[in-house]
């Protein structure tokens, strides 16, 4: 098959991989910028270019950064519309990118979570902290990724500090309860399908409550229980991601699901468990391809 990986750079460690591991298999591979693709939207031919030559593929592995997901979502949604399997479709990716949104769906769907609040108007910020709980609280930027964006705060005074200080920039706050059981540890897996291929646990480094590897933490290979296997691929599913990482952490009430990457880094998850999930992904997308329903309306 014809595959194109949707991303900015071949020396990103998961597109070389991803891009290495379909070319070993035998398919026309071509890595796409798909910040420099462009489109013409017509009713009888959708089309779409790069570098000056028209571009299509049977597959397309969107690596869509956070910042450019709503041109880079336009592009999937190009080739589908032109045809070609996405690994994950471009409503998928924007669903699962607005956070909010991504949490009401998985929250409506039964699979657990921390208990979230979502607050627009200032005074009402000590309300919906009473809603999620007793102190501390963990407050998200909506648009924040890789732990960026997250301030733990011990006191209800430090929250809403907190709070009216990015309100002031007019940013979008999640604020959620602060699961001390976890002990700064949380755990990915990645779903691809119907199945967990490989999963791993994140320990953050002392003094620090963020586990992602970039801030310190560390990785170990890590085997889910049932509970969590499910409710990975149950939130994967809520979003309509066919490829996804999710990620979760232990509680009292059992295992909560945090947040779902529609783009899961490769790299962390690879080297401590020793698994080619690359491989996974492109036999799964070979698979898909085989036996495509063409019928099948598009998720747009």
């Amino acid at each position: 098959m014809k595959l194109g990986i949707l991303s900015q750079d071949i020396k990103l460690y998961s597109t070389s991989r991803l891009y290495k591991t379909a070319k070993k298999r035998g398919h026309e591979t071509e890595v796409v910028s798909y910040l420099r693709c462009y489109m013409n939207i017509a009713k009888a031919k959708p089309r779409i270019f790069f570098q000056g030559r028209e571009i299509n593929f049977d597959v397309v592995i969107p690596r869509i950064a956070a910042t450019w997901t709503f041109y880079g979502a336009a592009v999937v949604r190009q080739f589908e519309l032109m045809g070609a399997l996405s690994a994950n479709s471009s409503a998928s990716i924007s669903r699962s990118r607005d956070k909010l949104r991504a949490l009401q769906l998985i929250g409506n769907s039964g699979v657990e979570m921390p208990v979230t609040g979502y607050v627009h108007l200032s005074r009402d910020i000590e309300s919906v902290l009473r809603t999620v709980g007793t102190p501390p609280y963990v407050i998200k930027l909506l648009e924040g990724t890789q732990g960026r964006g997250v301030v733990l705060t011990e006191t209800m005074e430090a929250a809403i500090s907190a709070i009216e200080t990015m309100k002031k920039v007019d940013a979008n706050i999640l604020i959620q309860e602060f699961v001390s059981e976890s002990s700064g540890q949380d755990i990915r897996a990645i779903v691809v399908g119907d199945n967990v291929v490989a999963s791993m646990k994140r320990i953050a480094k002392p003094g620090e409550f963020r586990s992602n590897v970039h801030l310190g933490g560390r990785v170990e290979d890590y085997k889910l229980t049932e509970q969590e296997e499910k409710n990975a691929i149950k939130a994967a599913k809520v979003l309509g991601l066919s490829v996804a990482g999710v990620d979760l952490i232990q509680s009292d009430r059992g295992p909560l699901v945090l947040e779902v990457n529609s783009s899961p880094g490769l790299e962390g998850i690879e080297k401590a468990t020793g698994i080619d999930v690359a491989d996974k992904i492109i036999q799964y997308l070979e698979e898909q391809y085989a036996n495509m329903d063409r019928s099948k309306p598009i998720d747009i």
